[in-house]
């Protein structure tokens, strides 16, 4: 055999053991990073009084970063806290009136009863016990239309304090709160500009914890169970990854096709599995950052090669 045949022989098996050495580390799946983001969005309307935030600042659940103008809810509420007082007012006299008409009643009902008896004895006549019984007659029906002004004013008095509860709630609304632990992504509005409910104040992201969602086959589905470690790949350099160790945190229950951006192991198929692995981030970890993941590998081993 020529030396030169020998040769091309020899690099042809390296190029095929190499070959084959490479597709034994592929890795199981790729995909890339996402974060547990939410918009925080004003639920009031108004100028935006002030907000206390920079993009990349660590912000903790329930701090307050903000505030929308409330002096409008403020006196709104001053109105109505004045018409409850003068209900107050108006509750003092009804029961005043209840008070004096009571004690009519109570003059009258004695005067009745004198009355029947100078009757009986023949020193009263029909006109004069009758002009008793009609005066005491008015005198009640006189109370009760002053207890039906007072149930009046009590229901009255209860929606007024609806009402301050609610402008209260309102008021509430004007404090921008923070509502989970993490890093401010972006900032939307300024202080003086004007909030609208709905409208976007600022996005925050936990990046403590990121999720890589990757694409699998059916015929890798067997390998994989929710609650299982796996070895999470992301770029170090040109030569080396960066390894975590992750946990699968959700499997699609339903297939789907695949998208155009994701290579599985087997390059491309009709149909794939969306997986979510869950991954403990040291600050390497960026949102979109592609990443691959080995579901075989539990173990990561710092420096591996690609």
């Amino acid at each position: 055999m020529k030396p030169k045949f020998v040769s091309i022989l020899v690099a042809t098996g390296m190029v095929l053991l190499l070959g084959c050495s490479g597709q034994k580390e592929k890795s199981d799946a790729y995909g890339n990073f996402e974060a547990r983001e939410v918009i925080v969005s004003a639920q009031s309307q108004g100028k935006l009084l002030s907000l206390d935030l920079r993009e990349g600042q660590e912000l903790s659940t329930g701090d307050t970063v903000g505030w929308i103008d409330t002096a409008t809810l403020a006196a709104r509420r001053e109105q109505l806290v004045a018409r409850k007082n003068s209900l107050h007012a108006r509750l003092a006299s009804i029961r005043s009136q209840a008070e004096v008409q009571q004690e009519q009643i109570k003059n009258l009902v004695t005067e009745k009863k004198r009355t029947e008896r100078l009757l009986q004895e023949g020193a009263a006549t029909d006109q004069q016990y009758d002009n008793i019984k009609g005066q005491l007659q008015v005198a009640r029906k006189k109370l009760e239309s002053i207890r039906t002004q007072k149930q009046s004013v009590y229901s009255e008095r209860r929606v007024i304090e609806k009402q301050i509860a609610e402008l209260e709630t309102q008021v509430d609304k004007c404090r921008i709160v923070n509502p989970i632990g993490g890093t401010v992504l972006e900032k939307y509005l300024e202080p003086s500009e004007v909030a609208a409910p709905g409208k976007a104040i600022y996005k925050i992201g936990d990046l403590s914890t990121m999720t890589l969602r990757v694409y699998i086959s059916g015929a890798q589905l067997p390998e994989v169970s929710t609650g299982q470690k796996a070895e999470v790949l992301v770029d170090k350099n040109e030569d080396e990854n960066h390894p975590f160790t992750g946990t699968v945190a959700w499997i699609s229950p339903e297939a789907e096709f695949t998208p155009k951006i994701i290579q599985t192991k087997e390059e491309r198929v009709d149909l794939v599995y969306a997986v979510k692995v869950r991954v403990p981030n040291d600050g390497t970890i960026k949102i979109g950052m592609p990443g691959e993941v080995n579901f075989q590998n539990p173990n990561p081993h710092a420096g591996s090669k690609r």
